[in-house]
């Protein structure tokens, strides 16, 4: 088993410290943010001093390497972007304090998903679709890291799909410009122009995410433990349940909780130092 530690604050004390905890083991140095620990079961002693240092600490079995993987699934908003589409479109009107409130409650496991996006998205009623492409081009970032980690699962044969609760006007362009293999999410109705208030077709929520990740998982003719899944909120919960393995990024606590790792501290390429068996 590995022991990965990452994070910026990560410092030569720190590693003395960690390694007299696991009996006098040597790092291996990833990069200049990041090492590991061979031992032989999880500590919490270890646990509880790299919360305390803010350093994310994670205890991954040895089979748990890159190339054993297949499929790395991931959610869009505040995972693999720094904002929340709908938030910023409703800025537009004026109601991001509104809408952004709904956004939280929901991603808390507060309100049920379907529900909280049909609330939302009624109030954008009459927005002009123009606000959709204002928001990709001037506010839409990705999170740190997203295009290493996107890139390395590419070269290493490794399918990528995003999948969102959010909408495909943001994963196509997306998909397009990353190169992803997948890509799903709720589709805006738009009249004349402008916004109806309402989604069309099915709402993608929780169930409708894992779905995805199952349906392509068995197309691709992957097992259970070669897949990945990524994300923030209580609606990647089910996914995340779904595939071998469940990294929560950034995200609420409900979500860390429950979650097989959690990065809080590095950016998204921190998934790979989580399934590298050797220094890079």
């Amino acid at each position: 088993m590995r022991l990965v530690l990452q994070g910026s604050a990560l410092n030569q004390q720190h590693l003395q410290h960690i390694s007299k905890l696991c009996h006098g083991n040597t790092a291996v140095h990833i990069d200049a943010q990041a090492c590991f620990f061979s031992v032989s079961q999880p500590d919490t002693a270890v646990a509880d001093y790299c919360a305390a240092q803010q350093i994310d600490c994670a205890f991954v079995p040895d089979h748990q390497c890159l190339e054993n993987f297949g499929l790395v699934v991931m959610d869009m908003d505040s995972t693999l972007i720094s904002i929340e589409c709908i938030d910023e479109i409703a800025d537009m009107q004026g109601l991001k304090s509104q809408v952004a409130a709904i956004t939280e409650s929901a991603m808390r496991g507060e309100i049920e998903f379907a529900e909280s996006l049909r609330r939302r998205v009624a109030l954008l009623q009459g927005l002009n679709e123009s606000a959709l492409q204002r928001v990709y081009d001037e506010r839409l970032r990705l999170n740190p890291g997203a295009v290493k980690l996107i890139n390395t699962l590419k070269a290493q044969g490794i399918r990528t799909m995003l999948v969102s609760g959010g909408f495909n006007y943001f994963t196509d362009r997306l998909q397009s410009y990353l190169g992803l293999d997948f890509a799903h999410a709720n589709k805006l109705e738009i009249l004349e122009g402008r916004l109806t208030g309402k989604v069309l077709g099915d709402i993608l929520d929780a169930r409708g995410k894992a779905n995805w990740l199952t349906r392509i998982r068995d197309q691709l003719n992957l097992r259970p433990d070669q897949v990945v899944a990524i994300g923030d909120g209580a609606n990647d919960l089910d996914m995340m349940a779904a595939a071998a393995v469940g990294v929560a990024y950034h995200a609420k606590p409900l979500v860390r909780a429950q979650a097989t790792y959690a990065i809080d501290y590095v950016g998204l390429d921190g998934v790979l130092n989580l399934f590298r068996a050797e220094r890079k």
